[in-house]
Parts: C-alpha cells; structure tokens; sequence
C-alpha cells in the first residue's frame, strides 16, 4: 500500500461493486476492499482511513448501523462516511445524512462522478484538519505566552510583596509562607467537601496569588511605627490598623482603571477582611460570624499561625503543637469552629510548610500587643 496516498476504505457485500471502486479510485488513492461492516470495524482497530465507501443494503450489520457505531467511538467518528446505495429515495438520503454521513451518491454510480466527489470531501477534511491544527498551534502559544504573562504577574507581586516586607527587617517572608499555609487549608478544604457551594467558581490560582497582598497597606506605615522593635503604643497601633484602609484604597485605585478584574476582587477581600474576628471583635468593621466573608477567615487563621510559629526580636517562635494550642483557644472566638476544626486536621502538613525557620514581625494584629495571645 502506497503510504504516501490517501487511504480509502470500500465496504460492501457485492464483491464486483468493490472490485469496480478499487478500479476507479486506484490510480488516485490507496483503495482498502472490506467485504462486511464487521470486517471494517477489525481494521479500523490498525487502519484510519482518510474516507470510507460505506454500503447501505449489507447482511448483520447494514451501513445505517455501521455508521452509528462509528459516530459513538471518539476514535472513529471523525472519519468522513460516504453512502453508496441502490436505494434512490429522498427518504433514505435523509436518513443516511442525519446519522453524520457527508455524501449519500446512488447506484449505478459515474466512475468521473465518484473520484470528483472524494476529492472534493478529502480536500475539505484535509482543509479542516490543517485549520485544527492551527488553532490547535496557536492555542499552544497562547498558553506559552499566558504561562509567561502569569510568571511575570507572579515576579511583580513577590516585588511587591518583599518591598513591604523589606520596610521592616523583621518581617522575614510573612507574605509568602502565609500564602503556603493558605494553599495547604484550602486543599484540605476542597478535599474535605466544606463551603463546596460556595468555591465552586473560586478561581484558586488567581485566589493564591492576590493573597500575597493582603498586607500591602503597609507600604503606607511610618518607618517609626513598621521598624520599631518593641511593643506599640495604643496610638501607634490605632496607626497600623490603617494598614489595611491603605491596602483596600490602593486596590479601589487600581480598580477605576480596570473592569470585572477578579484578581483584584479576591486581594481585597483578603486586605479588608484577614484581621475581622469570629465574635466581632476584630477591625476595621468589627463583623460577626459569616458577615465576614470565606476568604478573610481563612487568611485570619494562616496569617496568626505564621505569626506564632515564627521567631520575633522579642520572643521565640513557638513550636507547632503550642502554636496550634493557641489557635484552638480562639475558636469560636476569634476564629470560626468549622475552619478551626478543619485547620487541626490538616495541622500536620501546615507544620511542614512551616519548617524552615524564618524571622518576621507582623505587629498588625494582636499578636504583637499581648503574648500569649488571649482570645
């Protein structure tokens, strides 16, 4: 069989109606004979042709059967079919076209007729599968180019996130090991079904990435304030709870140039929301319960775990099992039950993503004020 040809397969019962289709087409394309449908399918498990002559009057498997099976296969139902029948009535062409057949040519046939037919179908598939193709190509590069857009996305928010953090020596990688912990609680929470209704259409890739800004309205903090080593003032920590009205404004800045931007929705959820409380105590709206949104109680939990496990100039990290012990005081309290519960199942894979040790001081909550933390 000429490789370089075009393949085409004839299926009929009538071996001179095969040996008349091989004699037409031969001199253009590579002909298959295949006495039976069953026959057919048998090949079709080594051999793909570029069209298949499909007979319609056949004994156990007729071709109006025979093209159902090909249509329900994935790996069959884009070969071209073609009708050949000695059944000349509308009702049959019908018939035949709506099972996905794209030709339906009557017998006795024009030997002319049939090669300008098959040339015709052939060089439209061809033509489509070379469009295929290149949307298949381009779609490639789309992707290689998203991929590289997303990089540099992702090297701008570490920029961003390490200036603020490189305004205060103390803070260490605050930003990024809190969004580490977030990805392992959320895992946990996807896995375990919770608020299923409610993520089914987060975007987490975008999610993880705006909560590297959940702190950004630092960047607006007095030195005198970020960098002090002690303990603050009421008045100095009256100041650097405005870091998150900072954050949320420079957001709401960004949003006026920008429409339907889901990147920055998520990032102001987690600026506005990660120092509100379960009991209502936290700042700046002092919400309850679920009127603080998914997003901002889950990074309240992270953003005080990183904070405990984390060495400080005035204190020493806590290890894990102490630091999940404090965590557990502010149930209900500071923290909402059912993500406490879900943050002491998964407790041990956080303290692996916590294990590298790393300095930070992140005196926007009250961590920083009262140690130990009395929720």
């Amino acid at each position: 069989m000429n490789e370089a040809r075009q393949l085409v397969m004839a299926v009929d019962d009538n071996p001179v109606n095969l040996m008349i289709s091989k004699e037409t087409l031969s001199d253009t394309y590579s002909v298959m004979t295949v006495p039976s449908a069953s026959k057919m399918f048998e090949l079709l498990v080594r051999y793909t042709p570029n069209l298949i002559l499909l007979d319609v009057d056949m004994p156990e498997i007729n071709g109006y059967e025979a093209i159902k099976i090909l249509k329900d296969d994935p790996k069959m139902k884009n070969i071209p079919v073609i009708f050949l029948t000695a059944m000349n009535n509308s009702d049959s062409e019908l018939q035949g076209l709506s099972l996905g057949a794209i030709d339906y040519i009557t017998k006795p046939f024009s030997a002319a007729l049939l090669k300008k037919r098959i040339e015709v179908h052939i060089l439209v598939e061809t033509q489509k599968k070379a469009l295929q193709n290149y949307n298949e190509d381009l779609q490639r590069m789309v992707d290689i180019k998203t991929r590289i857009i997303l990089k540099l996305q992702n090297k701008v928010l570490q920029a961003m996130a390490e200036l603020v953090e490189g305004r205060d020596i103390l803070t260490g990688n605050h930003i990024e090991r809190t969004q580490v912990c977030l990805s392992v609680l959320l895992s946990n929470m996807f896995a375990n079904n919770i608020y299923q209704e409610q993520t089914k259409e987060w975007n987490v890739g975008l999610l993880l990435q705006s909560s590297l800004l959940h702190d950004i309205g630092k960047i607006a903090i007095h030195d005198n304030i970020l960098k002090k080593p002690g303990k603050l003032t009421k008045e100095e920590f009256d100041e650097m709870k405005k870091h998150v009205l900072y954050g949320v404004s420079f957001i709401e800045r960004l949003e006026e140039s920008e429409e339907d931007s889901l990147f920055l929705e998520y990032a102001k959820i987690f600026i506005k929301f990660h120092h509100e409380r379960w009991d209502g105590s936290g700042y700046p709206n002092n919400l309850i319960a679920t009127e603080v949104p998914l997003l901002g109680r889950l990074m309240a939990i992270v953003d005080v775990y990183e904070a405990l496990v984390s060495a400080r100039c005035y204190k020493a990290a806590l290890d894990h099992e102490t630091a999940v012990s404090v965590i557990l005081q502010g149930r209900g309290t500071a923290f909402e039950p059912a993500l406490i519960d879900l943050f002491v199942q998964c407790s041990d894979q956080l303290s692996l993503s916590m294990s590298s040790d790393r300095k930070i001081d992140d005196k926007s909550h009250s961590l920083f004020n009262i140690m130990p933390i009395k929720f």
